[in-house]
Formats: C-alpha cells, structure tokens, sequence
C-alpha cells in the first residue's frame, strides 16, 4: 500500500512540476499574441489552440492524479 501511495505521489508531483512549465509557456504565448490578430497567422492560431488543449489536457489528468493521492491517504486512515 505505502507503495502505491508513493508512486501516486511521486506521479502527482511530476504532473505538477510539467502543469507549471505548460502555464508558462501559456503565458508566454499569450504574452506574444496580443500584438497580433486570430487567424491572421494561421500557423500561430494552430500552436496557440493545440498548447490550450494540451494545457486542457494536461490539467485534468494532473487533477485526476491529485484525486487518487487523497483517496489512497483517506483509504489508509481507514485502516
């Protein structure tokens, strides 16, 4: 069980750690698109939606890691 736990963990923080690093990029794209208009670089629209999705994406997938940390610890203090 301690295992389990601990590779749940260690997931967690290293989907936080890589959640961090896709926000920055985020905003460092977001930073870059305000001097210019959607769809006017067809290719910058393009990165720009995929690295939301992926953000999207990502979020989620972090969230549901950070939801199976808390039931192993609730499911432990059960016992």
């Amino acid at each position: 069980m301690s295992d389990e736990n601990g590779s749940a963990q260690a997931r967690f923080q290293t989907h936080a750690i890589v959640e961090v690093v896709l926000l920055l990029v985020l905003l460092a794209y977001m930073g870059l698109a305000q001097s210019r208009m959607v769809g006017d670089d067809f290719a910058f629209t393009v990165v720009g939606a995929a690295l939301m999705a992926l953000v999207t994406y990502w979020t989620l997938s972090t969230l549901r890691d950070g939801l199976e940390v808390i039931a192993i610890r609730v499911d432990r203090s059960k016992h």
